[in-house]
């Protein structure tokens, strides 16, 4: 029976073949989907694991106590906004550890950089970089420590006394746990929920898009293969030389396809390093496969196939008369809208009721979504049913009344084809409203405003005596600079209590107490950073003379509150924190190396611009990731909807050529299938955007108590090029009609 299956796929004429090799090509572009994504899932994974060693500063004490410390020191610099990751390292003795990708300890005097500030340090002024750094380079960092190609990241050798002196800790092992499985405070990398929660928006946004595709191609001529397996059923074939038939043809095209879709993903594999993804490019070896991914498609996805076309025969097998005597399907009920209305009830529940803790608020919110995603793919039948009742109600061209009147009969096909797309846009609209509304209000200041001109530097009283005025550079010798301000320590013996805003974009006044006080004639020079109330001498200000003016930087005319001391006791206070407001970036980056050798111990200047765009480029990346999740899945629903509209061709050829014979034209019969396209894609598209921006609403205001933005004109671009790009991928389908319904085409088989 295999044998006569396999000559029946193969040799069973053109258009067995032609089945044959559509199904297999729509496998191997949705099997290359699918690795692409469990590679990128596994990449994000690999590189995640690469910032372990980073959290050595937490690594719980080693077994042996016969390891050498090391001193430790990992720190944060900057350069034009990029992130510099700085670890400095002192052997205390010969068997001290050795972090991966170098080959030994740098000696002090000795760094080793990694390839990508190799290149920044050898195109940038050693004023504005290179003298930050003390001592020569040795060598570069290997692969095996640096998450992406593109991380800046130095290690740099010292003396014991000097780590000692910087506050160090030793540590007498390197960390080798993940980010996201550490449990004692890591801080660079993603931790455990957030990789979770990443990895399954993008599983879910990803993954049930191909598996759609891959199972509409696999149903391809669903209904012409029902017809033929009912007739040999009639002339006495039995119900498992059926199933043998039909698994044999699904096996071969599958089987065929999933090894095409392997080249595929091996071919384009170079390419999908090159997308930063999370932010950070990929090493090409990261996006690999593990066996399990490997075996699981690999067999997966053939049986799948045998799978899907055992379900779609399964009335041949009850009866094969009952496939030429068709029935009107029971048409969906509301029911399917309670899961989205719960959904959309949790959100809005807890506006003004955040769960207290991270825990609570991740399950709160992510439960909510998923409800109302769920609600989306239940109630997509009915939703689709909706819109063709309207249709065929409003009709007044016989192509409207027909489309609209099948896509009534059967509303669950219709909408099968589009529901991975509902999963795409569903996503990509909550992470685009969320981001756009917190960079909106918490983002990365404009790149001449003060936050981002401004440099600061804090001499927290913690970490000793704070530097005399003899002592700071020469900072407004620099080309470029505008000002340096000596912030000093506000003398009041008690501090008054703050009183913070719950919304800090509310206008609403509220009292600050400010650690740093200047005179209102350094106020008045600067002019840049805000004024002193009326008749006041002295104001209190903030360490970075930004404040909160960091929530809003449309407050040019902020005034300060009036500090209870005068000018002349000013001079006497220590000194706070240094502030260098600049005209150019190479002004910036020189007055923060000078800083930087003048201050080596504690915290690096930064500008509030800096640590804000930090925030902001995790958000960046987000979004970034829904934008990929968009462009991937958008043309999947495309070629989900070009092969169900194939499919679809293939199967009603004859009534479509008897329409023709009773004096249809063409031009009507296209318009037909594409009306049954246009349809259901433009209705779960509408809804499922509709419904994003308003779970992302919700969720702001719960959270945030923000106000849900408009997004930013790209992303409405990006929707609209994704849908072209759908229905032109469906449009390419259309000239098949002609081929199709011709004249030979109406006769009795």
């Amino acid at each position: 029976m295999i044998r006569f299956a396999t000559r029946l796929a193969l040799a069973g004429g053109r258009e067995a073949a032609a089945r044959l090799v559509i199904i297999a090509a729509a496998v191997a572009v949705g099997v290359g989907m699918l690795l692409a994504t469990l590679a990128g899932m596994n990449a994000v994974d690999a590189q995640n694991q690469r910032y372990g060693w980073l959290n050595t500063a937490v690594a719980p004490a080693a077994t042996d106590p016969s390891a050498d410390p090391l001193w430790w020191l990992i720190r944060k610099d900057y350069y034009h906004g990029e992130s510099i990751g700085r670890v400095e390292v002192a052997a205390a003795g010969p068997d001290a550890p050795v972090p991966p990708g170098i080959p030994h300890l740098p000696a002090p005097g000795e760094y080793y950089v990694s390839p990508a500030l190799d290149r920044l340090l050898r195109a940038t002024p050693a004023a504005e970089l290179g003298d930050r750094f003390p001592g020569h380079e040795v060598g570069t960092i290997g692969s095996a420590a640096l998450p992406s190609p593109d991380l800046l990241l130095i290690v740099i050798g010292r003396t014991p006394a000097d780590l000692e002196h910087l506050g160090a800790r030793k540590v007498t092992q390197i960390m080798t746990t993940s980010p996201s499985d550490c449990s004692r405070g890591c801080y660079v990398g993603i931790n455990h929920d957030g990789l979770t929660l990443v990895l399954s928006v993008v599983a879910a946004a990803l993954l049930f898009p191909v598996l759609i595709f891959i199972g509409t191609a696999t149903r391809l001529a669903a209904t012409r293969r029902e017809q033929r397996f009912a007739a040999m059923r009639l002339i006495g074939a039995t119900p498992w030389q059926i199933s043998v038939v039909s698994a044999v043809e699904s096996t071969l095209a599958a089987v065929t396809g999933t090894a095409a879709g392997f080249g595929l993903f091996l071919a384009a594999r170079p390419g999908l390093a090159g997308i930063p993804f999370t932010g950070e490019r990929f090493f090409p070896a990261d996006l690999s496969l593990t066996p399990v991914d490997v075996l699981a498609v690999a067999l997966g996805i053939p049986l799948g196939a045998v799978v899907a076309s055992w379900l779609a025969l399964r009335r041949v097998q009850i009866s094969p008369l009952g496939v030429t005597r068709r029935v009107t399907p029971k048409p969906p009920r509301a029911w399917r809208l309670i899961p989205l209305l719960a959904g959309l009830a949790e959100l809005a529940y807890f506006i003004g009721r955040r769960p207290p803790t991270t825990n609570g608020q991740l399950t709160a919110y992510l439960s909510g979504f998923l409800l109302i995603l769920t609600g989306l793919l239940v109630a997509g039948p009915w939703l689709t049913m909706l819109g063709a009742r309207l249709l065929a109600g409003r009709a007044s061209r016989p192509a409207t009344l027909i489309a609209g009147r099948r896509l009534a009969d059967n509303p669950k096909a219709a909408f099968r084809a589009v529901s991975g797309l509902i999963v795409a846009l569903f996503v990509t609209s909550v992470a685009t409203g969320i981001i756009t509304t917190y960079v909106a209000n918490r983002g990365e200041p404009r790149t001449d405003s003060v936050a981002a001109t401004s440099l600061s530097t804090w001499f927290p009283p913690q970490d000793g005596p704070a530097p005399t005025a003899d002592q700071i550079p020469a900072l407004a010798t620099i080309p470029g600079v505008r000002s340096v301000t000596l912030v000093r320590a506000n003398p009041v013996d008690e501090p008054p209590p703050i009183e913070v805003r719950q919304n800090p974009t509310d206008a609403s006044p509220a009292r600050w107490w400010w650690p740093g006080i200047v005179t209102c004639a350094e106020l008045d020079r600067l002019a840049v950073f805000g004024t002193c109330p009326a008749g006041a001498q002295v104001a209190a200000v903030a360490d970075d003379l930004i404040g909160d003016r960091a929530w809003d930087l449309t407050r040019d005319n902020y005034v300060w509150p009036a500090a209870d001391t005068s000018p002349e006791q000013v001079d006497r206070q220590p000194i706070r924190s240094v502030v260098v407001n600049t005209t150019s970036r190479a002004a910036f980056e020189q007055a923060r190396t000078m800083l930087i050798n003048a201050f080596p111990a504690g915290r690096f200047p930064s500008s509030i611009g800096e640590w804000e765009s930090d925030s902001a480029r995790q958000m960046t990346q987000f979004q970034q990731l829904a934008n990929v999740v968009m462009l991937a899945s958008l043309p999947i629903a495309g070629c989900s909807l070009a092969v169900s509209v194939a499919g679809g061709l293939s199967d009603r050829k004859r009534p479509f050529s008897m329409l023709r014979l009773a004096g249809a034209r063409l031009r009507t019969l296209r318009r037909v299938v594409a009306l049954e396209t246009v349809v259901p894609l433009l209705t779960v598209s509408a809804v499922a955007i509709g419904m994003g921006f308003l779970a992302a609403h919700l969720f702001l205001r719960a959270q945030l108590h923000y106000t849900l933005l408009r997004p930013d004109l790209s992303y409405f671009l990006l929707v609209a090029g994704g849908l072209a790009v759908s229905l032109g991928i469906v449009a390419s389908t259309l000239p098949l009609l002609r081929r199709i319904t011709g004249p030979e085409v109406a006769r009795n088989e």
